[in-house]
């Protein structure tokens, strides 16, 4: 099945990967900085190899955002942020996996998880009928 992995940051910290540009990260040594980078660079090889990683993308910063919505058949189109949050989805990988475990597994192994959070949502095909 195939799982949406998606990574909210403080777009304050926004830049690729997102975690490195936190200030949690950036206060740690430099070992620890080069461990995580190693930790992800070892988890994108192993998902990669294994033929869960379907897709990942960082996102633009949220001001770049377009919301649309229709309302009573007139579309309404507002710039920035969708959501009142500190945090904003960043970006996002597709992983297909055996469990949700597996990609909560996969979730967690993300630097990004330390620093601030990762959603796993299911994608549900066509018909829906896998949940």
């Amino acid at each position: 099945m195939k799982y949406l992995l998606l990574i909210y940051s403080n777009p304050k910290n926004w830049g690729h990967p997102i975690f490195a540009r936190t200030p949690e990260f950036l206060a740690l040594p430099q070992d620890e900085r080069d461990a995580l980078s190693g930790q992800a660079d070892a988890l994108f090889t192993e998902i990669s190899a294994s033929g869960e990683l379907v897709v990942g993308a960082a996102l633009a910063d949220p001001v770049l955002t377009r919301t649309v919505r229709v309302r009573e058949g007139v579309p309404a189109t507002t710039d920035g942020p969708y959501v009142e949050a500190k945090e904003q989805l960043a970006g996002y990988f597709v992983v297909d996996c055996d469990s949700p475990e597996r990609a909560a597994e996969i979730a967690a192994r993300f630097p990004d998880a330390r620093f601030a959070a990762l959603e796993v949502r299911p994608i549900m095909d066509m018909s829906g009928q896998e949940m």
